[in-house]
């Protein structure tokens, strides 16, 4: 079988991260999950995921700057960044952040699945 897919979820709520590693290990991913976005470039870089969902509501560097700064690196703006977030206006920031996409919280599995099937080339 071939290597399984990476995907790391920034959040800075754990019971959010323990739902998606929980889901998304059950679906065969290897996950990764911070709650916080210092160093967002370091972090990624030490785990070069295929996907990562951002949330917006993150301690000291919020979602939008975070997601701006993984597509300003060279090495890192082809990861597809999915905004993760309860905003009721989650598609304009997704947008004003430069992510590849988006999924409202609260979500169901299946849009989960579906986000990255959409985005990742399996």
């Amino acid at each position: 079988m071939s290597k399984n897919k990476r995907v790391f979820v920034f959040d800075d709520n754990a019971d959010i991260l323990e739902l998606c590693t929980i889901i998304l290990e059950d679906a065969g991913y290897d996950i990764n999950t911070s709650s916080t976005s210092n160093n967002i470039e370091a972090q990624v870089m030490a785990y070069m995921p295929d996907i990562i969902f951002m949330d917006n509501w993150l301690p000291d560097v919020g979602g939008i700057d975070a997601t701006r700064a993984l597509k300003a690196n060279v090495d890192l703006k082809n990861i597809p960044v999915i905004y993760f977030s309860a905003n009721n206006d989650v598609k304009a920031l997704a947008d004003q952040a430069g992510a590849d996409g988006y999924l409202s919280k609260p979500f169901d599995i299946g849009a989960l699945e579906a986000i990255i099937d959409k985005h990742l080339v399996i």
